[in-house]
């Protein structure tokens, strides 16, 4: 652990570069803090909770009596009597049934009167022990048409007090000897009341019974039509005095009026600094170890400057009263960030974002929910755009902001108990995040190309258009080399293909292979697959092979120059460079042993000079490459040779380490191997002799006008213009390349 944080700055970066990045980012960490704490340190209004000035208002202001509002709200969710409902009572007579049963059994028994004592003491649950004690008494001495006539008697008391409904706590009321002889209406002794009433607290409960639910809901439907309680500040009256304390409502009136009530002093800025600085050092941290891809100068400033830009339109949008939170341009940032990075990396880029801004400006909760579901949405609608069609980034925005929209509705639904209040008015909310969403996806539109332009920085977007095949240096592909320009081609799909089967990007792998060649735009006939085209003898015939080595190897280096001489970006120029990596020439290492003999020839002279690939898509091309190359020499190939030949290819490679630097792993190399075998063998299919066949079908029709020694003719001279045409343009070529060379001299000279 402490090795990776020792090297996490980059210790493969000189001195000067880390130093440049370290003071980058303090100084970034510095700008962002100050624009957080400008809101507050603008202002300074309160000391410890009094105010310092005084402060006039200057409209006419409504606030809410937070306070008074909820105490008027209480008093009348108390006026709200709870809900009773009644519960079935067959539980209760069934007990009282079963004891009385009970009783007379014992009652009729043949037990001695201790024996009787005891279990009626048992069945007899009273809590008065006296009571107790005249209630078994009684059942024991008196007779059994007596004992009956008190257990009737009970039956009437108990089915009276159920049907009037009892609740809990009046048990005790209803059970006392004068409220049995108000329900019997006749008169018994005190004996007989005592026991009725023993008999009643074995078996009664209470059959209402309070529903919560529904008397809480009452008391809130209650609450909600309470209007809120409002203080109103016309014009010219004062909110705040000095050494006035701030109360709740001049607190609400003075954030209506513009002004922030935090009080920042020193400690407070250097909290907003170091959260600041560790909210960078976590996204720079990711970079680095999640998606080193990305650690570039060139994409730190990107995020430099769009995090500075934002920040900036958060603290005013949040320092203006009447500009809702929800026009903070956050989508646009999410969105910009996942086309020029990952939408992953835009993810945690936009979430990070988000706590800094939301704690530093003390954003509500709602805002932070809403807009994190809003960088998901952002997230997944760009990488489903077609990058063909640039204003379906407009359309991802507005998706976006419906997606807002719709958390903004539900959570104000859920605050507010669902009335039709605060229904519409989350729908007005719902509709600033709708226009968020909208100019957010314009905003990106425009943002886009000016920073793919400024910093050199390729996207999707810029790829689309690199890959049109009228580009200049493609144009001059076609035309100078264009066996080369046919080898791109076949190239391109082979990485295109292998990049989509590993998760690799095949935008990227497929026009950095249509440029990996461009250098043998400089002496194009010295390569095999243009000079068929040009009808030349191949010039390497008569050229020492350490010489030849120079021409052929040199060829990623004038593509680098071509590269940077037409501006295009460090990602395809990782290709012309890396595309061979570090390999072997071998056909002119094995002409240069058998002249000069193997211990004259070392092997790092005649190797490129790399780099190696360091890409998934750059390694996929050094395989693509050789295969395209090496299939091709074959003369009509079984699927089997086409086989090998991959396999043989890329073991080579990985014997000879080249790919060594790059992430691909054991599986992405099989996966890679198997779809150039698809790919290859869709290309080396066999062919119909069209000609043959057209020919007999027109002689069958009576449709040929030319005789066989006609026809001949026309075959030669058809063949001579076309020998002339390669003859006359190999001419040309030849004559611009000395003219060149002549002109290089000169200038060496």
């Amino acid at each position: 652990m402490f090795d990776n944080i020792k090297t996490f700055f980059g210790k493969n970066l000189n001195f000067q570069t880390k130093m440049g990045g370290v003071i980058g980012f303090f100084l970034f960490v510095l700008i962002i803090s100050f624009l957080l704490s400008s809101k507050f340190l603008s202002q300074d209004l309160l000391e410890n909770g009094v105010g310092k000035k005084k402060i006039i208002a200057k409209k006419t202001i409504e606030v809410v009596d937070v306070q008074k509002t909820e105490l008027l709200r209480r008093d009348v969710a108390r006026k709200i009597k709870p809900i009773i409902i009644p519960i079935d009572s067959s539980r209760i007579l069934n007990g009282f049934y079963a004891l009385k049963e009970n009783i007379l059994r014992i009652k009729t028994s043949d037990a001695d009167k201790q024996s009787k004592y005891i279990e009626f003491s048992n069945i007899f649950d009273i809590t008065n022990q006296e009571k107790k004690e005249e209630v078994v008494n009684f059942a024991i001495n008196s007779s059994k048409q007596n004992l009956n006539a008190i257990l009737n008697s009970a039956d009437i008391v108990l089915n009276k007090y159920l049907k009037q409904g009892l609740q809990d706590g009046e048990i005790e009321t209803y059970t006392n000897e004068e409220a049995i002889k108000e329900a019997l209406g006749y008169n018994l002794t005190q004996n007989q009341l005592t026991a009725i009433s023993g008999i009643l607290e074995c078996v009664i409960l209470p059959n209402l019974v309070i529903d919560d639910f529904a008397t809480d809901v009452a008391r809130k439907n209650a609450k909600s039509l309470v209007k809120p309680y409002t203080v109103t500040f016309k014009k010219g009256d004062t909110i705040l005095k000095p050494d006035e304390i701030l109360t709740q409502v001049k607190r609400d009136a003075l954030r209506k009026s513009g002004y922030s009530l935090l009080e920042i002093n020193k400690s407070g800025v250097m909290g907003i600094i170091l959260f600041t600085f560790l909210s960078a050092f976590c996204l720079v941290f990711y970079i680095k170890y999640k998606e080193r891809k990305y650690d570039d100068p060139r994409y730190y400033m990107i995020i430099g400057l769009l995090t500075t830009l934002l920040t900036v339109s958060c603290v005013w949008i949040s320092s203006k009263n009447d500009i809702p939170n929800y026009l903070m341009p956050i989508p646009a940032f999410t969105m910009i960030m996942a086309v020029f990075l990952t939408p992953t990396l835009a993810f945690v880029a936009t979430i990070i974002f988000i706590a800094l801004i939301s704690s530093s400006l003390f954003l509500e909760p709602q805002f932070i929910a809403v807009y994190v579901f809003g960088a998901l949405a952002s997230v997944f609608f760009v990488s489903r755009i077609s990058y063909t069609r640039r204003f379906d980034l407009v359309k991802c925005g507005v998706w976006t902001g419906a997606v807002m929209a719709v958390f903004i509705v539900v959570i104000g639904l859920f605050e507010n108990q669902f009335s039709l209040s605060s229904f519409t008015f989350s729908l007005k909310i719902a509709s600033n995040a709708l226009l968020n969403g909208f100019f957010s996806g314009i905003l990106s539109l425009g943002i886009i190309p000016i920073f793919e332009n400024t910093f050199k920085a390729v996207t999707p977007y810029g790829l689309i258009e690199l890959a049109d095949h009228n580009s200049p240096i493609l144009s001059k592909l076609q035309c100078k080399a264009p066996g080369t320009y046919h080898h791109s081609l076949m190239v391109a799909n082979l990485c295109e293909a292998a990049a989509e089967a590993i998760g690799a990007d095949p935008i990227l792998a497929r026009v950095g292979a249509f440029y990996h060649d461009i250098g043998k735009l400089q002496k194009p006939f010295f390569f095999i697959e243009n000079q068929s085209y040009f009808g030349v003898e191949n010039p390497h015939n008569k050229l020492n092979p350490r010489l030849s080595k120079m021409v052929i190897i040199s060829h990623t280096k004038d593509g680098v120059d071509i590269a940077k001489k037409n501006g295009l970006p460090q990602e395809i120029i990782n290709f012309i460079q890396q595309h061979h990596g570090e390999a072997l020439a071998g056909h002119f290492y094995n002409q240069a042993v058998q002249l000069e003999g193997k211990e004259n020839v070392q092997q790092e002279q005649f190797r490129y000079s790399g780099p190696k690939p360091n890409m998934k898509e750059t390694a996929i091309l050094m395989l693509a490459d050789a295969v395209e190359s090496a299939v091709r020499s074959l003369k009509n190939p079984t699927s089997d040779e086409i086989e090998n030949m991959i396999n043989k290819i890329i073991t080579e490679r990985l014997n000879d380490g080249q790919l060594s630097d790059s992430p691909l792993t054991l599986k992405d190399i099989k996966l890679i191997a198997i779809t150039f075998n698809r790919i290859l063998r869709g290309m080396q299919h066999d062919r119909v002799k069209y000609q043959e066949g057209v020919m007999n079908e027109l002689q069958k029709n009576n449709k040929i006008v030319l005789g066989q020694s006609e026809q001949e003719k026309l075959d030669k001279k058809i063949q001579k213009k076309i020998e002339e045409n390669r003859e006359n343009k190999a001419a040309e070529t030849q004559a611009e390349s000395e003219k060149k060379e002549d002109n290089e001299n000169k200038g060496s000279n």
